[in-house]
């Protein structure tokens, strides 16, 4: 077993060029706007897959960079999420990351309306008086509120980032996040999960640092 010799501060750096070889390998034609963002599931996942289950609407990438110059806020559905999205980075535009899953009054709420944390998590989102972005790995009823509270006119989101993983109820809360008009990220399927909801906002992040 011969194994490679690299420097930690070119690990990444490698670890991308790979990715990009095999995609071109698997004849993945993504376009140039959305690459960086699958590849940096990809890298985070180590499962190629997301190549074709990644949905975008339409411009979404310029929309999402739009509003987090103008100072976007991202609310998750989890702690996992929230500490691996860039937070130094969002800052720098003015924006915080938000979740709401473990306050103890989303939880005493949860507990007397018989109803998920994450619902209440995003009803708290909602009075936020800051445009958001809502990047959900975990919850599909987190996405289902979402849907909901935009119906009852109590929510506009600049983005939507749906990628929950797991089977139940989570295939369809994507789609209804897709048909729902609001500009979008979905991983469509059972897998996602905290990481890839973090990886796509780091995407998103760090090629404005990059613009700067």
């Amino acid at each position: 077993m011969n194994l490679e010799h690299i420097k930690p501060s070119d690990i990444e750096k490698e670890s991308f060029r790979i990715i990009g070889q095999e995609l071109k390998e698997l004849g993945k034609d993504i376009d140039e706007e959305l690459l960086p963002t699958v590849m940096r599931v990809i890298h985070t996942t180590a499962d190629f897959e997301y190549a074709d289950t990644l949905v975008f609407s339409a411009d979404v990438i310029a929309k999402a960079r739009k509003a987090i110059q103008a100072g976007a806020h991202i609310v998750t559905d989890t702690n996992m999420a929230f500490s691996g999205i860039s937070k130094k980075t969002l800052a720098k535009f003015g924006g915080e990351v938000h979740c709401f899953m473990a306050d103890e009054d989303v939880a005493k709420e949860a507990k007397e309306r018989e109803v998920t944390r994450a619902i209440v998590s995003m009803e708290k989102a909602a009075k936020l008086e800051v445009p958001m972005i809502f990047a959900i790995g975990n919850a599909p009823t987190a996405l289902v509120r979402i849907k909901e509270l935009m119906e009852e006119g109590a929510l506009k989101p600049e983005l939507v980032i749906g990628v929950p993983v797991g089977f139940v109820n989570v295939v369809e809360a994507k789609e209804l996040i897709i048909d729902s008009g609001v500009p979008y990220i979905v991983n469509r399927g059972r897998k996602g999960g905290s990481t890839v909801a973090a990886a796509i906002c780091n995407s998103i992040l760090y090629s404005l640092t990059k613009r700067c």
